[in-house]
Formats: C-alpha cells, sequence, structure tokens
C-alpha cells in the first residue's frame, strides 16, 4: 500500500491544476480509475465522482485536486510578467521561487519571480516582505510580443514549478502535497472499495475550487445528497520550532481528526464535527491499534464547511494527515501518515451499515 500511494502522490504532485484549471489533473485519476474498472463522471464545473453501490446511509468520501497560485495579471512591455494572487499564497515565500506558467500541456513555460539583486537592497528591505502585486516574474523573453507568441496572455493561470523529492526514509517534500496526497489516499480506497464484499454506498470525489471559493464541492453534494461526509485534506503539524503553541499534531505520529476549525479571516465559517463520526473515528482507531491525532484550529477552512450545510444537514467530519509548511512551495507530508489514514478510513466505513445512527442524542 506505501508503494501505491507513494507512486501515486508523487505523480500528482508534477502535475499543474491551479484552481479552476484542475483537468489535467482530473484526467490523470480518471484514467488511473479507468484502468482499475472505475466508471467516473464529472460534472460541469469539473469534480470527478465514482460510485460504490452498498447499504446504509450514503457516504462522500471526498478532497479537494487544486491547488494554490496564480493568474497573470499584466504583460510588460519588456516581458516582464505581473500576478494576481489566487488562494492563501504566503507572500514572504515568493521571491526567488520558480514558477509555471501553465499554456498547455507540452507547451507550459518556466519562469521564475525575480528578488531585488541583494547588492542593491537597503538595510530597511533586507526585513521586509514585498507585497505581491510589486512582484515581477522573468520568463527569459525580452519582450511582450515574444511572450504573447509562447502563448501567454492575461488571465493565464501559473503555478510553484511542479517539483517532489524524498526526504529520509518515508517523508515527501514538494508542490501541491496539499492535497494530492489526499488524492493518493482516495485512489488507494478506491482499490479498496472495488474490491469489498459490503458497506455502506460511498461517493469518492476528486473536487475542484478549493482553493479559491471553497464551493466546489458544494455543487456535487447538492447532486449526491449524501448522508454523511468525510473530507480528506492536511492538517497542520505542529512539532517545529514555530508551531509548538498550535496544537499537538506530529508529523509521522498517525491520522489527524479535526474537533474545530473556524476561519475567523473575513469567511465566518468552520467544521464542528458531528458526534456520530467522532464516536466513529474515535472507537475505529483504537479496534484498529492506529494512532489518531486531533486537532482544533483557527485560521483553517475546508470545502467541507459548506458541503455540511446541504440538504437537511450532512453529518460531517474532517480527517487528515499532518504537514509542514502549508502553502509554500515545499510542503512536507510522511507516507506512514497517509497509509494509516487509508487504512482507517477503509475500517470506518465498514463499520457503517444500515443501523448506523445519525441520530445526535445517541452520542451526547
Amino acid at each position: 500500500m506505501k508503494d501505491r500511494i507513494e507512486k501515486d502522490l508523487m505523480a500528482l504532485m508534477l502535475i499543474p491544476g491551479l484552481s479552476g484549471y484542475e483537468d489535467r489533473v482530473r484526467r490523470s485519476i480518471s484514467t488511473t480509475l479507468d484502468g482499475l474498472g472505475i466508471k467516473t463522471s464529472t460534472d460541469r464545473l469539473g469534480n470527478l465522482h465514482a460510485h460504490f453501490s452498498g447499504d446504509g446511509p450514503r457516504v462522500m468520501l471526498f478532497t479537494h485536486m487544486d491547488q494554490l497560485g496564480f493568474i497573470v495579471r499584466k504583460i510588460e512591455e519588456n516581458g516582464l510578467l505581473r500576478l494576481e494572487r489566487l488562494g492563501g499564497v504566503p507572500e514572504r515565500a515568493l521571491p526567488a521561487q520558480d514558477v509555471l506558467v501553465c499554456v498547455a500541456e507540452g507547451h507550459d513555460v518556466p519562469a521564475t519571480i525575480a528578488n531585488k539583486s541583494h547588492h542593491a537592497t537597503s538595510p530597511a528591505e533586507k526585513y521586509t516582505v514585498t507585497p505581491y502585486a510589486e512582484l515581477y516574474v522573468d520568463t527569459g523573453y525580452s519582450s511582450a510580443a515574444e511572450v504573447e507568441a509562447a502563448g501567454i496572455r492575461i488571465g493565464q493561470p501559473v503555478v510553484y514549478a511542479p517539483h517532489t523529492t524524498q526526504l529520509g526514509r518515508d517523508r515527501i517534500c514538494g508542490t501541491s502535497v496539499d492535497d494530492r496526497a489526499g488524492c493518493a489516499v482516495l485512489l488507494e480506497l478506491a482499490r479498496l472499495l472495488k474490491d469489498r464484499s459490503s458497506g455502506p454506498p460511498v461517493d469518492l470525489a476528486f473536487t475542484v475550487l478549493e482553493e479559491f471559493n471553497l464551493r466546489g464541492a458544494q455543487v456535487l453534494a447538492q447532486q449526491l445528497k449524501p448522508d454523511i461526509a468525510i473530507q480528506i485534506d492536511l492538517m497542520l503539524a505542529t512539532d517545529t520550532p514555530d508551531m509548538t503553541s498550535r496544537g499537538d499534531m506530529v508529523l509521522g505520529g498517525g491520522p489527524g481528526m479535526s474537533l474545530y476549525s473556524f476561519h475567523g479571516r473575513g469567511t465566518l465559517n468552520g467544521v464542528i464535527p458531528h458526534p456520530a463520526m467522532v464516536a466513529l473515528f474515535e472507537s475505529t482507531a483504537e479496534q484498529q491499534y492506529i494512532s489518531l491525532q486531533r486537532s482544533a484550529q483557527t485560521g483553517v477552512l475546508t470545502d467541507l464547511s459548506y458541503v455540511q450545510l446541504c440538504g437537511s444537514g450532512v453529518a460531517s467530519i474532517d480527517m487528515g494527515f499532518p504537514m509542514r509548511a502549508s502553502h509554500s512551495a515545499r510542503e512536507v507530508c510522511d507516507l506512514n501518515d497517509l497509509v494509516q489514514l487509508a487504512e482507517l478510513l477503509n475500517a470506518a466505513l465498514s463499520r457503517i451499515g444500515p443501523g448506523f445512527s445519525l441520530n445526535r442524542d445517541d452520542y451526547t
């Protein structure tokens, strides 16, 4: 299982898929599922979905395919590009980053976000974060005409230059671990669900627009009308010096369960999980001897926050994996956490049957 998840993850991390432009990622995942004999469908927004029939409450198990990045805002006469930010891009980590201007498969343009020459930087500038609107991208072309001849236009998607590498024995570092790691876990779940003999109906979904407006999954949920929604995404690892006060989430310490999330920065939304889901995952982890870590964070938001509000309300929970350096060009996860997350999800799904109660009073 670990080898399959590693292979899927590292392949998916190398495919650019800015929010709103996930099609290359979707086609890759669809091809993999097709090779497993699993039929998929795609809606108008680009959400990819596979259904596994069963008996009991209907479960929507999903993760997002997209990544954050940029949009070309302006092409200067000298060929330099100006960018607009898409998603929670950390401005202090941008200068000197390599990027990829996504023109078309086989025609993408490598570029770099310029960093002002050190010899010309004043003492005050050395300790100042440059706003993204003031940064510029060097494609190597020397005029707007050359840039446009390469296929670059205003509105073109731009991502961190796709990169992946292995750190130590089991850790993966690179671009878009958020949330290609979730995609790799769900691909493994698809293999397991395909061969199961019992369990609830499961809608396995790979969703769009999470990094943009968090609402791509909502469209799919409105169509599927699930009773239960389980969303897979990163959990903030807090085992580095800069994060120790934020919680007790350790990289390599096992999968995570969110008990509270709230954005708190302009978006009054978040998720407090349904008690039936908390009880299910706690008891399953204990039964399977899996170490289940707990998370409670402000400043974190997933697309589950909108899915939970569909129909008469959906019994929801955010599950995930510890990850370091979120939204940077070099995120880090541990393969063992992904393996245990897949095992936990599979075991938990097997315990959802026709008699599974979603009555809150049975748990509180």
